[in-house]
Formats: C-alpha cells, structure tokens, sequence
C-alpha cells in the first residue's frame, strides 16, 4: 500500500530550505526510498509549507527516515523553521489518476461494438500523430473515421498492459487483439486471429479530455500475420 508523509512547517528561509532539499536529493542517490515529493506553500501565508512526501510503503519511509542523510538534513531542516515542524502519517486508502482513467474509457471505447461518438472524451480539435499516416488525424469527425476504418476490418479490443500518467501526460501499454472479419487496406477478410502490441501517449487539456496523441505500435507485425509479407520472404 502506498504511503504519504505530510510535513507542516514555517519557515521565512525557504530558499535556504529548498537548498538543503537539493542536497539531500544529491546525498541519497541510490539510498532514499521516496519516490514523489511535492512542496506547497500557502497562498494566505507566505511562511507556510506543506511537503508531501510519497513511498510504496510505510516499511520504505522509516527505512528513509533511518538513513544517516535524511536525519543530518532534518536537524538542519529545523534550524531553519520558525517552529518545529509536524509529520502527519497516512495510508493511502484511495488513489485515482483521473488523466489516466480517460485514456484508459478511451481505448475501452474503442472496443465496443460501434463506432464511439468520442465527444466526451475527445476535444473538438483533437490532434493525432500516427506514423502510419501520411498526414496527422485532426478533430472529432477524422478520428471517427479513422476508427470506422479499423472497425470495418476488425473485430478487436484492447488489453491495457501498463499506464504512466505525470503532469498532462499518459503514457498507455497497450495489446491489441482482433479477428480480421472485413476489408483492410484493400486486404479482404481472413478470418485470422490477429494481434500487436503499441504504445500511446496522450496530452490532456485542462478539462480533462483528451487533447493530442502519439502512436506507436507494430502493424508490420500485423501485416505479416495478415499474409502480406509472404511474397517478400520468399
């Protein structure tokens, strides 16, 4: 289970302060189990900080608390507080990255049985780079189309594999499964069970839809399992 560390402090040295963060971010290369670290500072109180701290457990954090680094910049930390600081220790009970689910009803969305309007999860103006095509796929009605394509040919879904989100990005691992059960790309329908494997990354707007995406994955892959290779390897 994850665990968070929140650290409230006063201090009017704060640059000093972020210094000695820095320090011991350098001191602890190899050694320090936490792995997100996030500081605030009031917007009525200027001398008011909150730092949260994230590790995997809390069996992690008090194995960082014990190294000799993180006690040296504490006691130094101190000294620049204008009080003593106070620790708040929390089990995270939920966790949700909100980015990251609307990739994720995204490819669900795809899969379904029809063609997806897409509205709620797309910007109007929605921008996507992939490199099979020769031009970017701009808006909601191209996009549509683009999906229309692979859905006249393929009967498919997705497996989402891994997702990474940070800031407005989403990073998705996805497999793809499907059945070719109509034309493609002048291919007509094999009945073959097909696979590949891709990754997408996403850029969200503020709102929360879906602003851009990058595409990688391997339709030369797919292309050999169609057949349409064999001439070539032969």
């Amino acid at each position: 289970m994850t665990f968070v560390q929140l650290i409230d402090c006063r201090t009017s040295r704060f640059d000093e302060m972020n210094q000695l963060m820095d320090r011991w971010v350098e001191q602890t290369k190899g050694k320090r189990t936490a792995t997100h670290d996030v500081i605030g500072k009031d917007r009525s109180d200027a001398s008011h900080f909150i730092e949260i701290v994230e590790f995997p457990s809390y069996e992690e954090a008090m194995r960082n608390s014990n190294l000799p680094e993180t006690d040296k910049i504490f006691q130094e930390m101190v000294a620049l507080c204008d009080e003593m600081p106070t620790f708040t220790d929390l089990d995270v009970v939920r966790d949700e990255q909100l980015y990251a689910a609307t990739a994720r009803r995204f490819f669900e969305a795809l899969a379904g049985r029809e063609v997806p309007s897409l509205d709620g999860l797309l910007i109007e103006d929605y921008h996507d780079h992939d490199p099979a095509n020769e031009q970017d796929v701009i808006g909601l009605d191209a996009v549509r189309r683009e999906v229309e394509m692979w859905k006249s040919g393929f009967d498919f879904d997705f497996t989402i594999d891994d997702q990474l989100a940070q800031g407005d990005r989403v990073c998705t691992r996805w497999t793809w499964h499907g059945t070719h059960t109509g034309d493609f790309m002048g291919i007509p329908a094999t009945g073959k069970r097909v696979s590949m494997t891709g990754t997408t990354i996403h850029r969200c707007a503020p709102g929360g839809k879906l602003a851009e995406g990058w595409w990688q994955y391997d339709r030369l892959g797919l292309m050999a399992q169609l057949g349409m290779l064999d001439d070539l390897e032969q």
